[in-house]
């Protein structure tokens, strides 16, 4: 499901991983920073995908707030432990989203064209 987000801007961080071979509580914690990401002020949503490379794309009304959400207590416990056991690489890109467009496709769409 797409992130519901205001008109832009707006800021995008997309955190790309890739995963060492220890569990080791990461689900667990994966949504429980989902949950707790969820709370904090200027907080707009998350898009996530896991294959080879994990993908999750959080949204945040400005930089202040991905700041805050950086500095938390929590995440910055569940940083250290991606950093020591869940990751062998990653990175995090925050970027300012100018534009944003697409199209749905539903399916009494195609159901109409039948």
């Amino acid at each position: 499901m797409f992130a519901s987000t205001p008109p832009p801007p707006y800021y995008a961080v997309i955190f790309t991983s890739i995963r060492t071979d220890s569990d080791a509580g990461y689900q667990a914690t994966a949504q429980r920073m989902l949950d707790l990401a969820a709370g904090q002020p200027g907080y707009l949503g998350v898009e996530s995908a896991r294959n080879d490379i994990g993908i999750t794309v959080s949204y945040w009304q400005d930089l202040e707030s991905i700041r805050m959400w950086k500095v938390h207590a929590d995440h910055q416990i569940a940083q250290e432990l991606g950093k020591s056991t869940w990751y062998e690489a990653y990175r995090v890109r925050v970027c300012k989203v100018e534009r944003e467009y697409g199209a749905a496709h539903h399916a009494s769409d195609s159901n109409a064209r039948q």
